[in-house]
């Protein structure tokens, strides 16, 4: 996996250098944007990182865009920083998914540690990410009626049940009902259902 970026976007240019300063001091990488639009069009936020994002920003406010960055196809995690905070602004900005949320000037330590918190965020959802898409490659490789099976078994119905409902033979659920567990890589059937499970949440 690529090093974490963070992505700094602040106008204040001042602000924006102590920022990056901070962290390649600490050995992490930075890169500076005026804006907003600077970020977009330097597309360098598909890999893994945080954003630290200023409220106040010329063509729209930091928040409007946190607003924008899913149908941007942006995920990272995003620390808000203001120069005119306040609470009602504060808990608008968590309440949106923001890490943190700094009012300038903010202590070293506090950016650094809001930073290191947004990087753990970020890691888990990747590793969450990859777990779904080997998870949907290897539903991908069932029957439909492995799926069918699988899908009742995992619903809580007895190998009984399922057969009336598809109008098949026990033995004949039992048979689909091993090789999807087979395929699924599920050691038991509590094992088949939690993946049951997480395939609706990630198809929903």
């Amino acid at each position: 996996m690529p090093e974490a970026v963070i992505h700094v976007v602040d106008d204040d240019q001042p602000v924006r250098e102590a920022v990056q300063a901070l962290l390649e001091s600490v050995g992490l990488e930075a890169r500076g944007y005026g804006s907003t639009s600077e970020f977009i069009e330097a597309r360098g936020w598909t890999g893994p990182g945080c954003v630290l994002l200023d409220v106040r920003l010329p063509g729209g406010s930091g928040m409007e865009f946190h607003g924008r960055m899913a149908g941007l196809g942006i995920h990272l995690p995003v620390i808000f920083m203001t120069g005119h905070g306040d609470i009602p602004m504060s808990v608008q900005g968590m309440k949106a998914g923001a890490v943190d949320f700094l009012t300038k000037p903010f202590r070293d330590q506090d950016l650094l540690d809001a930073v290191s918190v947004a990087l753990d965020r970020d890691r888990a959802r990747r590793a969450s990410d990859a777990d779904g898409d080997d998870l949907r490659a290897r539903y991908a490789t069932l029957s439909q009626r492995e799926r069918e099976v699988m899908q009742r078994v995992s619903a809580g119905l007895m190998n009984k049940q399922v057969a009336g409902d598809l109008d098949i033979s026990e033995v004949t659920v039992k048979i689909h009902r091993g090789s999807a567990m087979r395929k699924m890589g599920a050691r038991s059937l509590p094992d088949l259902v939690r993946m049951a499970d997480l395939l609706a949440r990630i198809a929903d």
